[in-house]
């Protein structure tokens, strides 16, 4: 029936389009066989990435030939870490997410790896009865690549891989056996500081601590929030640390000129500089499955920041890095995933350092087969 006003009622409005809808799904061809209606296991390529995509390699960047430009060096070291636990799998869980990782770079202005060449190395794997040998064996592994014709970059494992890293680094040629030459720039929620921690001096709370110890010039930090008595006093007696906390730096209304004067500082370093980033400087909400995580810490966006200050510093070359305190929980993959960023960051300032003639290469390349000197430094400590 129709009403006065010639309008079909809402009920047969409602039937009339469902008719003609019915009739489109039946008449409509479907096609058969499209790529993207396959199953899943009959269609085993990945469609996200390219077909040179190499899993198991930073950024899913295939192998570069003998040639090496930056060395990703994988350090699944874990026996001091004193609440959660899980860095042993970190470096594998950031290669991963890495492959997930974009890989264009605003402040390079172009895709990774830029006409150069990434080598990941494989997983160091720690064979000796006790710590202390098992930190022989990093700094053992580490030394071939601190040659200064690479760019080493190691993914950890906890914090503790720094002091082997720093006494490798005294083999590097703008080191020289001197290591008051170098700045370690470190992002953490801890000082790090500690004399010891449950006894243990080589624990991963001890790490700046113990690379004052084998005499690096000066120890810059941020992002330190969680420190003990024992670490303030140091911080504030010793003339080679300089901390900037995030109480001051994440502060509401004073904050951001307590971070430009951070930035100023890096902007004032000179000579080789070391970049160690404990992921847990950042805030906990950006790294829930690191093993302290501290809340009130720096956003991703000032580490980016940290980074890109420390390599555009103009009168300083940043030699090597580290990202540490990786490790992974069954909530999702933001922890590696915020890794691997800070790695891709670290990677590409240095190509753009690279590019500007600000890093240069200070030996003769020796490409992927080296060795080094070989330690003993950490089994003769008492």
């Amino acid at each position: 029936m129709t009403p006065p006003n010639g309008k079909n009622c809402p009920l047969e409005q409602a039937a009339v389009r469902f008719i003609l809808l019915l009739n489109i799904i039946i008449t409509r061809p479907v096609a058969i066989n499209h790529p993207q209606q396959q199953p899943q296991e009959d269609n085993p390529k990945r469609l996200t990435v390219s077909d040179s995509y190499a899993e198991g390699n930073f950024l899913g960047l295939p192998e570069p030939g003998e040639d090496v430009d930056v060395v990703v060096l994988p350090l699944p070291y874990e026996l001091t870490t004193s609440y959660g636990q899980g860095t042993a799998e970190g470096p594998a869980a950031c290669l991963a997410a890495s492959g997930q990782v974009e890989l264009f770079d605003e402040h390079l202005g172009e895709d990774l790896p830029a006409g150069s060449h990434i080598y990941t190395a494989e997983a160091w794997e720690g064979k000796g009865p006790n710590l202390r040998s098992q930190l022989d064996e990093l700094a053992s592994h580490l030394s071939p690549w601190c040659a200064g014709d690479v760019f080493p970059v190691a993914l950890g494992g906890e914090h503790g891989i720094l002091p082997p890293f720093v006494w490798a680094l005294q083999h590097h040629p703008m080191i020289a056996g001197d290591l008051s030459r170098l700045t370690v720039v470190q992002i953490d929620a801890h000082a790090d500081l500690r004399s010891a921690l449950d006894g243990e001096v080589y624990s991963h709370a001890c790490a700046a601590s113990r690379s004052l110890d084998l005499g690096i010039g000066r120890l810059m930090q941020v992002g330190v929030r969680a420190y003990s008595h024992e670490e303030s006093v140091r911080i504030e007696t010793d003339e080679k640390i300089t901390t900037f906390f995030a109480k001051d730096t994440q502060a509401h209304g004073t904050g951001a000129a307590v971070w430009q004067s951070w930035l100023e500082a890096l902007a004032e370093i000179s000579g080789p500089v070391h970049l160690t980033i404990d992921i847990d400087g950042l805030d906990a909400s950006l790294v829930p499955a690191t093993g302290t995580p501290v809340p009130g810490g720096l956003t991703f966006w000032q580490a980016i920041e940290t980074i890109e200050a420390v390599f555009a510093a103009p009168n300083a070359t940043v030699i090597s890095a580290d990202v540490n305190e990786i490790a992974t929980n069954d909530h999702g993959p933001l922890t590696e995933f915020n890794a691997a960023m800070l790695a891709t960051k670290t990677v590409a300032c240095h190509l753009k350092a690279r590019q500007e003639g600000r890093w240069t290469s200070t030996h003769e390349a020796k490409g992927k087969h080296r060795s080094g000197p070989m330690s003993q430094y950490f089994s003769q400590q008492i």
